[in-house]
């Protein structure tokens, strides 16, 4: 990092020998550096999707102090009338993370948070930025989602994060729901609230811009890692729920874990892996093959996403009992 000390001391040593001009373009470039610096530290990268339009990248890996639950992608849409933030981050210091990261490229203030979902990291930094006057929206699905596991979560994060680092997380909740669609038009900027039924959790939904072509999944779409199928998850309406997505023929997508990418990318990391896991386990059903067997399943291919060993069998055993019952 870049100390204060040190940047004064470049500045005194070649001030007298460059030019007015010179002079002001280092400045520039430091600063962009030392932002550069503070949002590292912060553990989130920032990309640029479109004007005004940014995803905030986290970690790949699991929760931990150093990302304070934030080991998750969000989205940011400035507007003429302030900041929309997708997904509040998973803890009040990851909110204020978060807000940090902002601050970087807009002095704009966070107006709106929409939760995607009921994972800790879509919803549990809520109470930092209501306190600061946002407007809070989700899906009641998610809201009920986010109620019966509220306590189940905040565990997992005093044990992942430390109970340092989830000091003051409360369970504060939408101030608005919607069932299933809900277009909201703020400063300029039209955007479609849709929640298509449950995927990865039972209130997920995603966020379309349809005017830039730009939609927020949340947790329907993974990349770069792999997804994974939980309890609450339901793996066939989880496809349909991406179909949906794939529908609207996005230019960009910015996903609920990984960086912005193409729809083609999303395919192939999410779709194409439920779709896979899905098959064989169908197979293994139908040939009298027991949980037991799960292990045997050939998930090679998707090899190349991270925590692949971790969820590949966990996520077979889900898919195994979802299956028995379809």
């Amino acid at each position: 990092m870049i100390s204060n000390f040190s940047l004064s001391t470049i500045v005194r040593r070649y001030t007298k020998a460059m030019s007015t001009s010179a002079l002001v373009a280092i400045l520039f470039f430091l600063g962009l550096l030392l932002t550069s610096v503070r949002v590292q530290a912060a553990s989130l990268e920032i990309e640029k999707v479109a004007d005004g339009i940014y995803a905030l990248v986290g970690e790949l890996g699991q929760r931990s102090p150093d990302n304070l639950g934030n080991n998750a992608t969000f989205g940011v849409i400035v507007t003429d009338d302030g900041v929309v933030l997708i997904d509040s981050g998973g803890t009040e210091k990851g909110a204020a993370q978060i807000e940090e990261a902002i601050k970087s490229f807009t002095t704009k203030p966070v107006v709106m948070v929409i939760n995607t979902g009921g994972q800790d990291h879509r919803w549990l930094g809520n109470g930092y930025f209501k306190r600061k006057g946002a407007r809070i929206i989700a899906s009641s699905d998610a809201v009920a989602d986010q109620k019966t596991r509220f306590s189940e979560q905040l565990t997992m994060l005093e044990n992942l994060v430390g109970t340092a680092g989830t000091t003051g997380t409360r369970d504060v909740y939408a101030d608005e729901t919607f069932t299933s669609s809900l277009d909201v038009n703020i400063g300029g900027m039209k955007i479609q609230l849709r929640h298509p039924g449950p995927a990865h959790t039972p209130g997920d939904s995603y966020v379309w811009l349809p005017k830039q072509k730009v939609v927020f999944t949340g947790d329907i779409v993974f990349v770069d890692r792999m997804l994974g199928i939980g309890s609450m998850s339901n793996s066939r309406s989880w496809m349909n729920a991406f179909e949906q997505i794939a529908a609207l023929q996005p230019e960009y997508v910015v996903p609920g874990h990984g960086r912005a990418t193409t729809l083609k990318k999303a395919r192939t990391d999410t779709y194409d892996y439920l779709a896979t896991i899905r098959s064989k386990i169908r197979e293994l059903v139908k040939s009298g093959g027991g949980i037991s067997k799960v292990g045997t399943i050939d998930q090679s291919q998707f090899q190349y996403l991270k925590n692949y060993d971790e969820l590949k069998g966990r996520n077979a055993e889900r898919v195994f009992l979802e299956l028995e019952w379809e």
